[in-house]
């Protein structure tokens, strides 16, 4: 491929804390693009399947701690180096620093398991976002993808989809109904989004 050529493509960082599903499905949707590459994966937890994921699928992938992420230009350093158009948090569970945001503004987005604002904010990830749904007698629940800004899960809402929630439904369908939405919408919406950036 000519430098001309690669010049075009369009580059995602991914950051994920957990087992990488999203952060695969993400990988393997723009694969075989011509127009997109996902440059690296980044993970706050050495035990995070995202990163074995990422490593077999001829992914960069990078472990990063709380010191190089607050308190030092460690990472922002490597996602200027990389300059993405796009950082997707795929199931990431820290709070994104301002500096970074300052950096990349309109350019960092993540995907919440619920339908925001309702049930978002610290500590409301994975199964306790199914669980208070479920307890507080919600008729349908989804997903939000979202701008990041500095308070958690607060960004300005880009897509949302939705599914009913039964009357026997449990945290463990629900989620799985969740995860459905995810796989299919989210690498949707970051097509979408990279295209109306350039």
């Amino acid at each position: 491929m000519s430098e001309k050529e690669n010049a075009k493509k369009s580059k995602i960082i991914i950051f994920a804390s957990g087992s990488g599903t999203n952060a695969e499905n993400i990988i393997k949707f723009f694969q075989n693009s011509k127009n997109v590459e996902i440059s690296a994966v980044l993970s706050n937890k050495r035990s995070a399947g995202a990163l074995k994921r990422a490593h077999d699928l001829n992914v960069k992938a990078l472990l990063f701690d709380r010191e190089a992420f607050y308190n030092s230009r460690d990472v922002l350093n490597i996602l200027k180096d990389i300059e993405p158009d796009l950082i997707v948090l795929a199931g990431f569970l820290w709070l994104f620093p301002s500096n970074i945001i300052r950096e990349f503004p309109d350019r960092i987005i993540n995907i919440h398991p619920a339908l925001l604002p309702k049930y978002g904010g610290k500590g409301m990830y994975g199964s306790k976002v199914h669980e208070t749904v479920i307890a507080e007698k919600e008729k349908e629940s989804g997903i939000t993808i979202h701008y990041v800004n500095e308070k958690y899960d607060e960004g300005q809402t880009i897509f949302q989809a939705t599914t009913p929630i039964e009357e026997n439904e449990t945290p463990d369908s629900l989620a799985g109904k969740i995860h459905e939405l995810e796989y299919k919408h989210f690498p949707e919406v970051i097509q979408k989004l990279l295209e109306k950036n350039n």
